[in-house]
């Protein structure tokens, strides 16, 4: 991990850009972070530039201890340019010490700054509600959910505009996989 740009936290937290020397690390944290999915071929696949994903690596003493993910979206219908968080994961033996935290914070001043009206999440309404996400009703997922995911499916303005935006979110390929959406 090279501290080009690192993004002191707290104590020993650093947040900086992925890097592709990081992807071995990355891939074994998604595994040991993620039993029962394998999120790897996705966050694989989000790396090319074409892209243009921001990926956020946190570095606890230059050892990977979390990951984000925010990529930018287009509403169909819509020029309106939007943010897709995830995936995030964090060490399970750093979780609870703010390291996620800083991670999503940071995705989010991140996509703001390139010029995201929203970031959507499919999460824990428990977890992001901390953030100011709310339910999202005007914007729809790229397949269906679950009934009982409704409440899971949220946004949160990321200016001080806060447009009506509707329609359906067009991600790019990665995300075009009916599995990222169902439990």
């Amino acid at each position: 991990m090279t501290g080009a740009d690192r993004v002191p936290v707290n104590g020993d937290v650093a947040l900086l850009m992925f890097a592709p020397t990081d992807m071995a690390a990355l891939e074994s944290l998604y595994r040991t972070g993620f039993h029962d999915e394998d999120l790897v071929p996705l966050v694989r696949a989000l790396t090319v530039p074409q892209h243009a994903v921001l990926s956020l690596v946190a570095a606890v003493n230059d050892s990977l201890a979390g990951h984000v993910m925010m990529t930018p979206c287009r509403v169909a219908g819509t020029a309106v340019r939007v943010a897709l968080l995830g995936p995030l994961v964090v060490s399970p033996g750093l979780q609870r010490q703010g390291i996620g935290g800083a991670l999503v914070r940071a995705g989010l001043d991140g996509m703001a700054g390139r010029g995201a009206a929203k970031a959507l999440v499919l999460g824990d309404p428990a977890y992001y509600g901390r953030f100011g996400f709310t339910p999202e009703r005007d914007i729809a997922t790229p397949f269906p959910i679950p009934s009982e995911w409704r409440d899971a499916w949220q946004s949160l303005a990321l200016g001080p505009a806060r447009p009506t935006i509707r329609g359906t979110l067009a991600p790019p390929a990665p995300w075009m996989d009916p599995a990222l959406w169902m439990p």
